[in-house]
């Protein structure tokens, strides 16, 4: 058997329905994001998990607990799956960005794994931190399916590394909507993708909810 990666977007939150740029904020889910949660738990609750890790952040938390809660499995929280930081730009619209730190904004929206956000974060700082986390997986899980519950742009960023695309493009390659699962399967020929924003486990009213 080699392992899986199962990646976990967080469910809903009021940032992800307004599309504001959300990192370092504690966000809680939404009632309907804490619904995606239970119906990622009932989806996926008859496979043999061998291990959760989860970002310390709350939104990401709340969407590990059903499933882990009804397994009897803990969950082992990690910095380095944290969303990237945004700086200043933290609970910001798009438009007030642009509007605020056009030129800096021009340059992030360029290549954002070598441009940070002002006072935040480049891709490439994810990468190492995120990297850091997935070395530790795969030394002590050689097996089985192993979730990993985190956020959009750091999951996007994993997913590039792990793919060999280049992480300044994770904006542009990856898709990863709210409450969407990435599967990654470590090969003997290395990683390959088996599943990308999958959003299958949720009920049809939550799956037609707007949203990034």
């Amino acid at each position: 058997m080699s392992v899986r990666l199962h990646f976990l977007r967080h469910g809903e939150t009021q940032s992800s329905q307004s599309g504001s740029f959300c990192g370092i904020l504690d966000l809680d889910l939404t009632p309907e994001g804490h619904d995606m949660a239970a119906d990622f738990a009932r989806a996926y609750r008859a496979l043999r998990w061998e291990a959760a890790y989860c970002s310390p952040l709350r939104r990401a938390l709340d969407t590990a607990l059903p499933l882990c809660d009804a397994l009897g499995l803990s969950v082992q929280r990690r910095d380095g799956l944290r969303e990237i930081a945004y700086g200043a730009w933290e609970g910001m619209t798009q438009e007030a960005v642009n509007a605020q730190f056009h030129d800096d904004y021009v340059r992030w929206l360029a290549d954002p794994g070598w441009n940070a956000p002002n006072g935040g974060e480049r891709g490439v700082d994810v990468a190492r931190r995120s990297a850091a986390v997935l070395d530790e997986i795969l030394y002590r899980h050689r097996a089985g399916d192993v979730l990993v519950v985190s956020h959009k742009a750091t999951i996007r960023i994993m997913l590039c590394s792990l793919l060999g695309i280049d992480f300044g493009r994770y904006r542009d390659r990856i898709d990863a909507p709210v409450a969407s699962l990435a599967v990654v399967e470590m090969t003997d020929r290395g990683p390959l993708l088996r599943r990308l924003a999958d959003r299958a486990h949720l009920r049809d009213t939550l799956r037609a909810r707007p949203g990034t």
